[in-house]
């Protein structure tokens, strides 16, 4: 006689025994992240399979899972002998194409744009001289550093607090997300004008998070202008619609956030000759008008 449980580890080690790994195509449902872990439903037309992707392996995701997504799934299948469970255990998530991603932004870019979130009269200016500037990236990359680099060489005094926020994978969305609303909430307060949002270039999965709704709602109710600074040149992301202001890459949005020096200076000397200039009219008119 078999108890419970040996029933469930036998079926577990035939499975397992059985298929080894195997890669599967579903669409997700019913996502939910406990402790870092995600537990979904990949389901099809005619079925579904419970699956889990435990932290370690959710941490290199390139892609922010949600419901409705499809993709390609990699992993082993398992039986949670606990519960008798039959359940795929996922090492691997990955879209099922640069097709499904793309018609996906399409469908978000041209519903934002119906609401209006892109139109010309809602982008704010950017200050000539910020008191601070938040940036919002990783703090291990070489974004930040590039960004301080040119800001101090062009201005030296120039004031910068690193926001840190993932920019890449399934966190980054809510993270990006968390660190706009510190910066909105608490700007005035500790003079920031404004707010970049920046990661280096990748593929368009590396830089999903900046399609995700939650973040480009985000980035419209800022409090102060927001430069999108995401990807090189040639990367565009919906973020960069919404923005105040898109840069091509992170050095660009330091560069026309901060005035350089030199560049301050020769406008202060040019806007003093001019009133020297008008001065001197002035005398003379005056002196015109004495005579007479």
């Amino acid at each position: 006689m078999w108890s419970v449980a040996q029933v469930n580890q036998r079926a577990k080690q035939l499975l397992e025994r059985q298929y080894g790994r195997i890669r599967v195509l579903g669409e997700i449902s019913n996502l939910r992240q406990v402790g870092g872990h995600f537990y979904f439903s990949l389901k099809d037309d005619q079925a579904q399979l419970a699956a889990v992707l435990f932290r370690g392996d959710a941490a290199r995701l390139k892609l922010a899972l949600r419901d409705g997504l499809e993709v390609v799934a990699g992993g082993r299948l398992s039986i949670y002998v606990p519960r008798g469970t039959f359940q795929l255990i996922l090492d691997h998530v990955e879209p099922r194409g640069a097709g499904a991603l793309q018609a996906a932004f399409a469908e978000l870019k041209a519903r934002l744009e119906r609401e209006g979130l892109f139109a010309t009269e809602r982008k704010r200016s950017l200050p000539l001289l910020p008191r601070r500037v938040a940036v919002v990236t990783s703090p291990t990359g070489a974004v930040i550093r590039d960004i301080i680099e040119v800001a101090t060489r062009r201005l030296p005094t120039a004031r910068l607090l690193l926001v840190p926020a993932r920019v890449q994978g399934a966190e980054a969305a809510p993270q990006v997300v968390a660190a706009l609303e510190r910066v909105s909430a608490n700007a005035a307060a500790l003079e920031i004008d404004v707010v970049i949002v920046a990661r280096g270039g990748g593929s368009l999965e590396d830089l999903w998070c900046f399609n995700d709704e939650a973040v480009v709602r985000a980035i419209a109710r800022c409090a102060i202008p927001v430069v999108s600074a995401v990807g090189h040149e040639t990367d565009f992301t919906i973020a960069d619609f919404v923005a105040d202001l898109r840069a091509p890459t992170p050095s660009a949005a330091a560069e026309l956030v901060f005035p350089s020096r030199e560049g301050l200076l020769a406008d202060l000397a040019q806007g003093l000759a001019r009133q020297r200039r008008a001065v001197q009219r002035e005398l003379a008119q005056a002196r015109l008008r004495l005579r007479a």
